[in-house]
């Protein structure tokens, strides 16, 4: 991961961007400025704000577990604009399954190098060497782990289609041990879990989590 000294900016700048610019009149609240757009040859000033987000969308996810989460999931494919609960419930079983996907990428080849050195749990014995030898092997090993999460998920978009709610529910649930597995075999080793896939693991068992919790209400 490239580092560096983050760019200093001028004071004036600076104050510019911190301070906001705000107008009082005498017995009424301050008012923020709204910022002039130089209009475009052939096109009004206009100000683009996100789509509202869908009432059943809304819906759904407040019956998840992670709300935010959930609505970031589904809005990000475009076809939850129109789909039913059993698509918002395909989209999001999907967007699990390219998590894990791309954690599997990340693993089988080391493309995040904060995966092998920094760890969340501390070495029981400062076995600094062991670790390093064994990590390559372990990570490869967590490769493989979440590449069956991902054919679990799959699957599991499969039995939503075809309304098999019970098998998508087993699947989906089995895809979220996966990671956990991982985490083992880390702590069999006693080698320290790295703080990347820690992360990594979490946000793949949220995903999962909402796709369960909307698996249930297909249910």
């Amino acid at each position: 991961m490239a580092s560096g000294s983050p760019a200093v900016l001028p004071p004036v700048l600076a104050l510019l961007l911190v301070v906001p610019l705000v107008v009082s009149t005498a017995g009424t609240a301050p008012t923020a400025t709204v910022p002039t757009i130089r209009a475009q040859r052939g096109k009004p000033n206009t100000v683009t704000s996100p789509p509202p987000v869908r009432a059943l969308v809304q819906s759904t996810c407040n019956a998840t577990t992670y709300y935010d989460l959930c609505v970031a999931a589904l809005v990000a494919d475009p076809s939850s604009s129109t789909a039913d609960l059993r698509g918002l419930c395909a989209i999001a079983v999907s967007a699990a399954a390219a998590n894990a996907s791309a954690t599997q990428a990340a693993l089988a080849n080391n493309a995040t190098t904060s995966l092998g050195s920094s760890g969340s749990e501390p070495l029981p014995d400062g076995g600094v060497g062991r670790a390093q030898s064994q990590a390559p092997l372990l990570l490869r090993s967590c490769a493989g782990k979440y590449g069956e999460a991902r054919e679990a998920l799959l699957e599991a978009r499969e039995s939503v289609g075809e309304e098999a709610y019970d098998y998508a529910f087993v699947q989906v649930s089995a895809a979220a041990e996966y990671p956990a597995v991982c985490r083992t075999l880390f702590r069999r080793k006693l080698v320290a879990y790295p703080a990347e896939l820690a992360k990594r693991e979490e946000a793949l068992e949220h995903l999962c989590t909402v796709a369960i919790d909307i698996i249930t209400l297909l249910s």
